[in-house]
This record gives C-alpha cells, structure tokens and sequence, in this order.
C-alpha cells in the first residue's frame, strides 16, 4: 500500500461504473474520489516483485495454477482497489480473467505498507478485502520487517527470524520473513 492523491474534485467527480469500466493505471476509487497511488519506493517495489515472483513460482511448482498480478484492479463491496499483488485462483481465472477489473476482492492478495500509511487505513483496507470475497490478506510492513495475515477468524504476525507461510490460499507456500525483506 501507498500513500494517495486525490485526482478527482467534486466538480469533476467519477462514478465507481466508470472506474471499473476504464480504471486508470495507479489508481482507486476510494468514497466517490479517484486516488492515485504514489510513494512508491525502491524498496516497496523490490518487495512487491519478489513477493510476486515467489507466490507464482509457488503456484506453478505446485501445481495449483491461478496467476498472479501486481496492481490489479478489483472492486470490494464499496470501493475500487489496486491489491499491490494478488492471486487469482484457476476457477476464478476461468470465470474472470478476460475481466478489466475483478468484481469482488482477490482470495489472496497482499498490501507493501509505506511509512507515510496509517495503520488504521491499512488495517480497514485488509477488513475491507475480507468482507468483499478475500480469503487472506498479507500487510508487509518493510521497516519494520513485519508480516501480519488477516483472515477472517484470525490475525497472525510474523517478524524477523521467523517464517510467514499461507494460510488458506496456496497452502503450503512459505517464505522467511527476513529473505523477503531483505
């Protein structure tokens, strides 16, 4: 996750049907505003490659198929949302993925927290996801090398010297968290 700007004004406002029909690259539809996403850092995007690169390794060694995307557009039960990465099962690939933008949320997806992000921004994003079709959500807090899964009957954290691992979808996929992090 990054921080956002405001691209809309009240006078030029976007429907949340417009955005999902042509979403802008970089943005969400947060409360009737358009968002861009910025502050984005070199180390945000190194982590959200490598944890892309390493959930579709995952994915194709085991053989459970699906893809993974980085910011992808998807709408939640209110808002339209850009995970920084996500996985997409292969029953849902089938039903969605010629899509412009996923109608619900991503079984898994996570969000790279950046120093400017607020923690309760972040944590109502998770909330947000869970109750919009999301089975598992990761907040990779880099700073702090700090993992937190939400799903949605437990809260798990993991930190440095310890590995984080899935927990409903892609089971089996682990990962320590200071190789990530690194």
């Amino acid at each position: 996750m990054v921080t956002s700007t405001v691209l809309s004004s009240p006078s030029q406002t976007i429907s949340l049907e417009d955005w999902m029909e042509n979403p802008p690259i970089g943005t969400e539809w947060v409360d009737g505003e358009l968002i861009e996403k910025n502050g984005i850092t070199l180390k945000h995007s190194r982590i959200q490659s490598k944890l892309s690169s390493y959930w579709r390794s995952y994915k194709d060694s085991s053989g459970q198929g699906g893809e993974v995307y980085t910011q992808v557009p998807c709408r939640t039960n209110k808002q339209g949302r850009s995970p920084d990465i996500a996985y997409l099962t292969p029953e849902l690939v089938a039903q969605y993925g010629d899509a412009k933008v996923l109608p619900q949320s991503f079984p898994l997806s996570a969000e790279i927290v950046s120093p400017t992000d607020l923690a309760e921004d972040v944590i109502a994003k998770a909330q947000e996801y869970l109750q919009s079709g999301g089975a598992e959500v990761w907040l990779v807090f880099p700073e702090s090398h700090l993992i937190i899964i939400a799903t949605q009957n437990q809260r798990l954290v993991f930190t440095s010297g310890e590995v984080v691992s899935t927990q409903i979808i892609l089971p089996g996929f682990s990962i320590a968290v200071d190789e990530l992090l690194a």
